[in-house]
């Protein structure tokens, strides 16, 4: 059994006193489903579990009038052996974007105050079947992603109490313990190599084989792409589809400084495919890194637009758009070239993405400076520089000395944890999870 932060986060929504209905939206295969259906059994004494694509005519539930009562009394007369009562059942409406009438209900549920309800669902974000009154201020919402590293090293086996003292580690700034450290960069290397999706994870612990865990991803990949081809709109598709299949040549194959039109279609321009990167970043599909012409808080006011890099939410899509060998390689440290680069780059990305950071870069095209990541805590700035090995982070310096208010930068390294006379903080890999 996983164990997933988020049901921490389920059990502190139903203690508030004021809760509403709530969403837990996310792409599809992070455990959605799981996580809610183990939320009702551990804390409910019944749950109804309605899922919308199983389950068509459960729709029939909200069709006409949405008062409360009405619909307590269709829930009673489909689910028989359940006793629909406020404060013991908790209503479940999964895969809720097939039936926008059921998103349209959380609003009247909520005015009501009497029953839990959570909903879940992936391409939330999209237009497709958007109901017509979205119940804006009415929910309660939280994102669920794939598994972090922390997540993973309790799928290991690891404890709480290692993770704590890794989180203790990085806050004083003190090296992690020489054994300790290599156990762990090993067991990162692990995650990266299988990614964090749930089925992945649990596949490759069942099996310790790579060949399955790969299989696995795979079919992940290929469920991604079905999406596209369910969801997007005629004139998307195809479009959607190419851009998002490109992200593992844009960031692996070569050194590209921002995405590129003509890697998805030769002579390709931004004013064909901007709007299938939009649908892309909407569908949870994918995330975009923003170019910025400052350092400086905040962030968004110095957007280049159109300049970005776009990652995948996840990096197990990455690797299943590579070839198998790369996941031997990765577990094994033998990285080189290009790739290693581009890699431990997504690897970092994917880490800030699931500690809920916005991402933006930078880069300065008369000095060609470049810092990777640039986060926001606090009101400031926070520089991150990633290398895949030991290699000094000299536009992060050069970025620090350069007279902004920037008094905290990292290097995220093949290290242990240091502090340089410049200021800058070196971490390992493995505490990006922390940043």
């Amino acid at each position: 059994m996983l164990e997933r932060k988020i049901q921490e986060q389920l059990q502190e929504w139903k203690n508030r006193s004021n809760r509403k209905s709530l969403v837990v939206s996310g792409a599809r295969q992070v455990g959605k489903t799981y996580a809610v259906e183990r939320f009702g059994r551990e804390c409910y004494p019944e749950t109804i579990i309605v899922n919308f694509k199983e389950t068509p005519s459960a729709a029939s539930i909200f069709r006409g009038d949405l008062s409360v009562d009405g619909m307590v009394q269709a829930f009673r007369f489909r689910y028989p052996e359940y006793e629909v009562a406020p404060g013991r059942t908790l209503l479940f409406l999964d895969e809720i974007q097939e039936c926008s009438e059921a998103m349209t209900s959380l609003k009247f549920w909520t005015a009501d105050g009497r029953y839990d309800v959570v909903a879940s669902g992936s391409m939330l974000g999209i237009d497709y079947n958007r109901p017509s009154s979205y119940p804006v201020g009415y929910v309660d919402y939280l994102t669920l992603h794939g598994l972090d590293f922390e997540e993973f090293l309790w799928a290991q086996g690891l404890g709480r109490d290692l993770t704590s003292m890794v989180r203790q580690q990085f806050e004083a700034r003190e090296p992690v313990p020489t054994a300790i450290h290599e156990q762990l960069m090993a067991h990162y290397r692990l995650f990266c190599a299988l990614g964090g999706m749930p089925e992945v994870v649990q596949t490759y612990e069942d099996t310790k084989d790579f060949r399955d865990a790969d299989r696995v991803q795979r079919a992940i990949l290929q469920g991604y792409l079905y999406d596209i081809a369910h969801y997007a709109t005629a004139t998307e598709k195809i479009k959607a589809e190419r851009c998002f299949l490109s992200i593992a040549g844009q960031l692996l194959g070569k050194e590209n400084h921002k995405f590129q039109y003509k890697v998805v279609e030769r002579g390709g321009k931004a004013a064909k495919f901007y709007s299938s990167i939009d649908w892309l970043t909407r569908a949870d599909m994918a995330a975009t890194s923003i170019n910025v012409t400052s350092a400086t808080y905040d962030l968004a006011d110095y957007e280049i637009e159109g300049n970005f890099r776009l990652y995948c939410t996840d990096v197990s899509l990455l690797l299943a758009m590579r070839d198998f060998s790369l996941k031997q390689a990765i577990a094994e440290g033998t990285l080189v070239g290009n790739t290693k680069g581009g890699l431990y780059e997504s690897f970092v990305a994917d880490a800030l993405l699931k500690s809920g950071h916005a991402l933006h870069f930078y880069r300065n095209e008369s000095t060609k400076r470049e810092v990777d990541f640039l986060i926001q805590a606090g009101g400031s700035v926070v520089p991150v520089e990633v290398k895949a090995g030991r290699a000094a982070a000299n536009s992060l310096k050069a970025l620090m000395r350069s007279g902004r208010e920037i008094g905290l930068a990292y290097k995220v390294a093949d290290a242990n944890v240091g502090v340089s006379d410049d200021g800058v903080v070196t971490v390992p890999h493995y505490m990006a999870m922390c940043l």
